[in-house]
């Protein structure tokens, strides 16, 4: 049956045949401005994350002091990259920024928004029914021997390629929780060692990402002091990506860039299982309407959310099932199957996608290096294949009426990993060539 929809679904979407051949190509989302789902968050959702993660900034002063610049939150810079701009020659119109969440404090990722928030959110819980914190309390108390013999009872499970798993295994160790990482094949060394130095347990898997992600879920619901952090589907993982939005916007309004019809906003987001991805171009469509652009960026050989979305199959199918091998060395987009519930979410919102060769990360990984003197992980340099290929796009500005406002525009690639990298890993990955 599945073979069925499948051939009816690349009968009706002709660019799914190129990427089965794992072809570079540029999806225009047709069911970009349609009706959002039923059972979507709001606007009241957004802020009550928000809000969550102001109560828990005296805990992260205390506990984590590289937080203190600001005042608790986990936040990345903006940057401007013009050198970047130029050397790429791309004909580009506009400016282009760095999102910094490379250089995120704590987890040097993009998931210390969305991990460590889901991670939070379930201690906060926990606290208030075992008697630990009452309304009105100071969270910095929880950076007590109480609160981790507390919270030492509990423990946290996740699937993870990597960073995903490194976020929420440093934060909720802090805690005091056990927490279990179920790693896939594509997970980096460096990032097992770095979470078994935090007293993590690490399993890992000779299959993929889906696969440490099931049986990271059945272990865990065999186990009723066990939470399970469910990267495929969790809506609070999505609401602490989605609290970006806000912070963009403040630093955009302190560096004097509107965002408004004449000035468009694109922003382009390295894309997996499409959880953080997901997260936050939903807050930025809900905070900037039709005046934010955004488009996802995956490897060709693991396109897993442009063939959920583009097929209108979703997590009913994945990658093997289009002969793609979902191997790339873009270990953070190494996912088989994407989330049915992000790309649900996604279908009014997300403009396009972009599919890249692995080649072309590290190229823009050395190009970044060497003329802003920043190091990111080349999964997170997917988000260079937007900007640099926006020509291909002609038809969706046509589309949209943005032709002739182009030459006022911000661009954004938001840099997912990489402060944390290892210096001998940053060497190797810099003298790649593929």
């Amino acid at each position: 049956m599945n073979e069925e929809r499948i051939r009816r679904a690349m009968e009706q979407e002709p660019v799914l045949a190129r990427v089965a051949r794992a072809e570079e190509v540029f999806w225009m989302n047709p069911r970009y401005g349609g009706e959002l789902p039923g059972d979507a968050p709001g606007d009241a959702d957004i802020e009550d994350a928000r809000q969550r993660l102001l109560r828990f900034a005296p805990f992260l002063r205390r506990r984590f002091p590289e937080t203190l610049p600001d005042a608790g939150l986990i936040e990345s810079p903006l940057r401007e990259i013009p050198g970047m701009l130029r050397a790429m020659d791309c004909g580009l119109s506009g400016r282009l920024f760095l999102k910094m969440d490379s250089h995120l404090a704590i987890a040097g990722s993009v998931k210390a928004r969305g991990g460590i928030y889901e991670v939070l959110k379930h201690a906060e819980e926990l606290a208030f029914a075992g008697g630990l914190l009452r309304a009105g309390d100071d969270y910095g108390r929880l950076d007590s021997d109480e609160a981790r013999a507390f919270f030492g009872r509990y423990t946290i499970q996740v699937g993870s390629t990597g960073n995903l798993g490194l976020s929420i295994g440093i934060m909720g160790a802090a805690l005091g929780f056990r927490v279990v990482v179920h790693m896939s094949q594509d997970a980096m060394e460096w990032k097992k060692a770095l979470l078994r130095e935090s007293g993590v347990t690490v399993i890992e898997y000779a299959d993929d990402y889906s696969a440490a992600v099931a049986e990271g879920r059945r272990r865990s619901d065999a186990d009723p002091m066990s939470y399970f952090v469910d990267d495929e589907n969790s809506r609070t993982l999505f609401l602490g990506y989605a609290v970006a939005a806000g912070r963009l916007e403040a630093q955009l309004r302190s560096a004097g860039i509107a965002v408004d019809e004449a000035h468009p906003l694109f922003v382009y987001l390295p894309c997996g299982v499409g959880g953080a991805p997901g997260g936050i171009a939903y807050g930025l469509k809900r905070r900037f309407g039709a005046n934010v652009h955004c488009f996802f960026v995956e490897p060709v050989q693991s396109p897993c959310m442009l063939l959920g979305m583009a097929s209108g199959l979703h997590s009913e199918v994945c990658v093997r099932d289009f002969g793609l091998t979902g191997i790339t060395r873009a270990d953070g987009l190494a996912v088989g199957r994407p989330s049915g519930f992000v790309g649900r979410m996604m279908e009014p919102f997300l403009s396009g996608e972009f599919t890249v060769r692995d080649g072309a990360l590290f190229d823009d990984l050395r190009l970044l290096w060497q003329t802003e003197g920043v190091f990111i992980e080349p999964s997170a340099c997917a988000a260079f294949a937007g900007p640099r290929r926006m020509a291909e796009a002609g038809e969706y500005l046509r589309a949209q009426g943005l032709e002739g406002r182009m030459g006022a525009a911000t661009h954004i690639a938001w840099a997912t990993g990489g402060s944390l990298v290892p210096e001998e890993i940053r060497a190797e990955a810099l003298a790649t060539n593929c």
